[in-house]
């Protein structure tokens, strides 16, 4: 269905809006539009691109970063960040989006933040996000201008909503994008453990989340000589999780391990694992509710709760996102609007953060219109 769509909108873009085609284009390469017409749409402006590892300087230490280079560079440099996940700036669909944005001609640098890896949301990563965008912006050959972009995906574009609030970076962040993120994380913690979101609305929230929250605040609900085996028995299971996009049977491997360890541990380890292990939101929300304010108290780990920055927003959000709410953008967007200038996108094409084929026209043309304006920038 998405392949006659993207023909249809190839013929509006070209002889109606030929700004769009660009968008169009990178659209189209997201969602893997490789043959035929749509093929065609995909390659439209689009080079060859290198790939090589980077380490860039931060007051927490050296980040690992891999650098994305156009043969025909058009447009400028940013910087995509990962969210909570232990691949890191190797998850397969982050390296796809960094390529397809870089086939497009824009330099692409993609930051790793460490505590990310393991997880954890903490102040040191806007820290890192702003570093890293000082870093980027003062490189001639990768910011002409001294100016750069931030795009962050999932708690990574709340983040780096926060970074480009620094008065550090007033004069050297272009834009920021947000992919999927989060305005004020106590709310989005309370929605993981509850589905409860603003306005009375309830949603059902995804276990991931909780399985998350779990590993941060483990210290607090057992005995110091089981936090670390509760964590490894999560980050098995969280590891599985993510095993079951790419290979089944390791997946269910991992899955049993995590089961073994939780018929191993003492009480309560092994009933919170067992919740953990058997996706059972309802039991294990209410259990961690109490201790999602402490864990997000820190101003800087929320957009709403920093300066807001001085250069554009973009903000794109899956209308059924299960993870972080739709909501949150809405928020986001409304909280920023009297200081800055903000898109905010709402879709059914995308669910956390990737791209869902099948929707209809419209919706396809209002997510080719957001990229166009984006890549304007």
């Amino acid at each position: 269905m998405l392949l006659a769509l993207l023909g249809g909108l190839l013929l509006v873009a070209l002889l109606v809006v030929p700004r769009y085609v660009r968008g169009l284009s990178l659209v189209a390469r997201v969602a893997g539009m490789d043959d035929g017409l749509a093929g065609r749409v995909s390659r439209w402006g689009t080079g060859p691109v290198s790939e090589e590892d980077a380490r860039i300087p931060s007051r927490h230490g050296p980040l690992r970063a891999r650098l994305f280079r156009p043969e025909h560079p058009r447009g400028r440099t940013v910087l995509l960040t990962p969210g909570v996940h232990a691949d890191g700036i190797d998850e397969p669909r982050l390296v796809k989006l960094a390529r397809a944005l870089s086939a497009g001609g824009l330099t692409v640098i993609t930051p790793e933040l460490p505590d990310l890896l393991l997880y954890q949301i903490t102040p040191r990563e806007p820290d890192m996000l702003e570093d890293a965008a000082l870093w980027s912006s003062a490189q001639p050959e990768l910011a002409p201008d001294g100016r750069v972009g931030l795009m962050g995906i999932s708690f990574a574009g709340g983040l780096s909503v926060v970074a480009a609030g620094r008065p550090s970076l007033a004069d050297k962040v272009a834009f920021t994008f947000s992919l999927g993120g989060h305005g004020e994380l106590s709310r989005v913690l309370a929605f993981l453990c509850t589905g409860a979101e603003p306005g009375g609305q309830h949603r059902e929230p995804h276990d991931y989340g909780v399985a998350v929250i779990l590993l941060n605040v483990a210290g607090q609900l057992v005995p110091p000589e089981q936090v670390e085996p509760l964590r490894a028995g999560i980050l098995t299971f969280l590891s599985a999780s993510h095993l079951t996009l790419r290979d089944a049977r390791r997946a269910e491997e991992t899955f049993a391990r995590a089961r073994r360890m939780q018929s191993e541990m003492p009480e309560p380890s092994a009933t919170l694992l067992k919740y953990v292990n058997e996706r059972d939101v309802a039991a294990l929300g209410p259990l961690l509710l109490p201790y999602t304010k402490s864990f997000a108290s820190d101003p800087s780990l929320s957009p709403e709760r920093s300066p807001a920055p001085p250069s554009p927003v973009y903000l794109l959000h899956g209308t059924d996102d299960s993870v972080i709410p739709a909501i949150e953008s809405v928020l986001l967007a409304r909280w920023l609007e009297p200081r800055t200038e903000v898109q905010l996108l709402l879709t059914p094409l995308i669910s956390h953060a990737e791209l869902d084929r099948r929707k209809d026209l419209a919706d396809v043309w209002r997510l080719v219109a957001f990229w166009a304006r984006l890549l304007d920038t």
